[in-house]
Formats: C-alpha cells, structure tokens, sequence
C-alpha cells in the first residue's frame, strides 16, 4: 500500500480524510478499539491523559473541522464526550471508517533500503508486517508520563499514594482525602478544581510560575483573539503588553493568590489557561504552596519546611515525546528537540512525516488540516521538497528563533504561533 497512517485521533482523521479525497491508498492503526484519542478515553475508562472533567479549553468553532464544524447545540467549550462523539460523527462523515484498523498497535516503522518503509503491527498478539511507501506518525504527544528523577527524598517510604496525571481519572476516587496536586500546568489546574470538590485537602505544590490566562478576555476566546486581524497586525512586543495589561486587570498579580510569579514574560514559556483555579483557590477549597522537598511517612515537606499529613500526590509534571516504534536516531534527539521541516517532515527519512506535533498557543485543528494538505500533496507528487540541506537549514534556524524566545525549556521545540504557522503551511501548499 502507498501509506501508513498511525493514530486515529484528532490529527489522524484529518490525515485520513485528506488521503481519502484524494484517491490515495492508503491504511490508519489504532490501538484504541475506537477513534478519538485522548477525548474518548474518560468515557471509556481507559488509562490515559483523558480525565473526566476534561473540556475543551479552545472554542469550538476554530476546533471543529473546517468542512464539518461541532453541532449548534454544543457549548462554546464541549466536555470530553461531545468532542468524542465528535469525532466519532467525523470518521463517518469523511467516509474513512472501513480504511482503520482498531485495536492495531504499531509495534516497528523501518526504512528499506531500497526507500520504502516496512511496519510491524500487532493485533489480538499477532504480528502482521507490511511495506509502504510513506508513513505518517499521528500519535500525539501524550504517552510517556514524565516524572521527576529521582523523586524527593522519602518517597519510597511515603504511607500514601504517589500517581502520574496519566492514572488519574475523577476527583471522587479521592473523596474525603488529603491530596497534592504538582505542577501548573493544563492537567494540574484542572485536576486540582477537580479535586477541590470531592477531597478534604486539595494543595497545589508549585516549583516554578506560569502565567494563568482566562479562556476569555474582553468577552472572546484566546483564539478568536489569536485569529483575529487587529492582533495579528501588532507586533510580538505589542501583543505581549495587550495581554500583560489585560490580565492585570482580569486578574491582578499572582502573588496576590499565593503562587509565585513566572520568572518569564508572557508568550515566553507555554501559558495555563484556566477560568477556575484562582477562584478555587481564591474560596479557599485549594491552598497553594512551594515544590516539595521530601516526603516523611505520612507527611510531605515542601521547600519553605511546612509539612502536612497526606494521603496522596498527583504529579502533574507533563509527558516526553515518545514514538517506540520508531528507531533511535530519528528527529526527536535525546534532549527532547524535535528537528522536523515546517514541523512535519524528518528530512534525513524521506517519506516520514509527522502531522499533529505541534503545541499551539489556540485551536490545533487548523493546523493539522493545512499539515494533512500538504504531506498529501507531497505524497501525490505535486509538491517539491527542498533538499535535505534546505530543510536542515531552516530546521536549525527555527530551533534558533525558539531558544531565544523561549530558552532551553522541555517542549519548546513543538511550540507555534497559530496565524504565522499556519500562513507558512498555506504558503508551501501553494509552491
């Protein structure tokens, strides 16, 4: 067959609807028994970065497919099962249903010799392998938990129960317990309102500060504002002073709510956005303090030496791009950089692309649209790659414009800017 698509989940779909309309032969694994990705994963209780509280934090109408948006009576902000009913809804609609392959894990991708690409997949314990001539790896960024190394001290001797986001699923399991939440990011704040409800004690435990933003300023949503004209004609430093501006006034200082402030500008590491962790601690239901020092028993230390009984800690620390299947040496370096032209193309594997693996401060949809586009029209050869030194040489210099923004951060490397990202992919889709 022409091509390999791996993953069925948001990005995936885009890929195999792009495919389909095409003409292009092509087969999508999944190792889930239904589409969806991490969106039908509370519904269907599975171990995963899905929790049940999870919403949307971008507005449906830019995270809807362009052709096929989520239906009227969906709120601005879907909880998970709409978006996996959604989905679900797409594959059909996009006639693409009977060219995936549920339960099917991909177990090895190989570049042949001779260029094509030889992929294990598994099923039911049987192994099954196949030759292709392009793969495309759609698998999303969010299978590794990624934990501290080592722990603090103590922790192998903690009373309670120590968990990655990956296992958490509902605040009741945690119901009438005394529990810390790590990190401030997406998952963290999320799970930590989440908890404030059910647990006798919710702490968020915070090593470093981030800038929290609100799903709305002035009545819009974060990417209507990124979407929109006014926004897009001010400069970088401009629009960090709008924001910083604005949340002064929505917010105040963070300092003022017991969290540290962020060591950084906005727009210079990956913001929060969150409409409820300051109010929930604000009530009073989740209490903030600094990174833990060590555990004792039943008690956790943090790093101002106050100490409190617990019963469970939530690391909520992130994930670490990971792609198994794949063999060492591909475009994801030990340290975590992702070396990919446009973000897509591995220009030392020609016929590897990956679609999806981007972290965008709004609405990814679009983007993975405009990525599936253009890897199809590369696949039916009439879109020319620039030659491998080419690539490299725009790989190293978006690698260059993302350390001076953003330093030497984890991620930073998948980080992009909505309305230039995707004016770079429309542009190359046109050449």
């Amino acid at each position: 067959m022409r091509v390999c698509v791996i993953g069925a989940g948001l990005s995936g779909l885009a890929v195999a609807r792009s495919l389909a309309e095409r003409g292009v032969d092509f087969v999508c694994v999944e190792k889930a028994p239904d589409v969806g990705g991490i969106w039908r994963q509370p519904g269907a209780g599975e171990r995963g970065p899905g929790y049940v509280s999870l919403h949307l934090n971008t507005a449906k109408e830019l995270t809807g497919y362009h052709s096929f948006p989520m239906p009227d009576e969906y709120p601005l902000y879907p909880r998970h099962s709409d978006v996996a009913a959604y989905l679900r809804a797409f594959a059909d609609w996009a006639g693409v249903r009977d060219r995936i392959e549920l339960r099917t894990e991909a177990v090895s991708v190989r570049r042949d010799p001779g260029g094509t690409w030889t992929v294990v997949t598994r099923s039911e314990g049987a192994d099954t392998v196949r030759r292709f001539d392009h793969v495309i790896v759609a698998s999303g960024h969010h299978s590794l938990p990624a934990l501290p190394d080592p722990l603090p001290p103590g922790s192998e001797h903690f009373a309670g129960t120590i968990l990655h986001s990956l296992d958490y699923r509902h605040g009741s399991d945690f119901a009438g317990q005394r529990v810390v939440v790590v990190g401030l990011g997406a998952s963290a704040v999320d799970i930590a309102a989440d908890l404030s409800r059910h647990a006798a004690r919710t702490v968020l435990s915070v090593r470093r500060g981030l800038h929290i933003v609100p799903k709305q300023l002035f009545g819009l949503s974060l990417d209507e504002i990124a979407d929109a004209p006014w926004w897009n004609d001010m400069s970088f430093e401009e629009q960090r002073r709008f924001v910083e501006q604005a949340l002064l006034v929505a917010r105040g200082r963070l300092s003022d709510y017991g969290l540290p402030e962020p060591d950084h500008r906005i727009f210079s590491s990956a913001v929060t956005i969150s409409d409820e962790i300051l109010s929930r601690i604000r009530h009073g239901a989740v209490a903030p303090r600094p990174a833990i020092a060590s555990f004792d028993r039943g008690r956790v230390v943090f790093t101002d030496g106050s100490a409190e009984p617990v019963d469970a800690v939530v690391y909520c620390t992130g994930f670490r791009l990971d792609f198994p299947f794949l063999p060492d040496g591909g475009p994801l370096a030990a340290d975590g950089t992702v070396r990919l032209y446009k973000r897509v193309v591995d220009a030392a594997s020609p016929g590897l692309y990956f679609v999806g693996l981007v972290r965008p401060v709004g609405a990814i949809t679009r983007l993975v649209e405009a990525q599936a586009q253009w890897v199809t029209g590369i696949i039916e050869g009439e879109i020319a790659l620039p030659s491998p030194p080419e690539m490299r040489q725009e790989v190293a210099a978006y690698l260059d414009a993302v350390e001076q923004r953003y330093g030497r951060t984890q991620g930073a490397s998948i980080q992009v800017d909505v309305r230039p990202y995707l004016a770079e992919l429309r542009q190359v889709l046109t050449v």
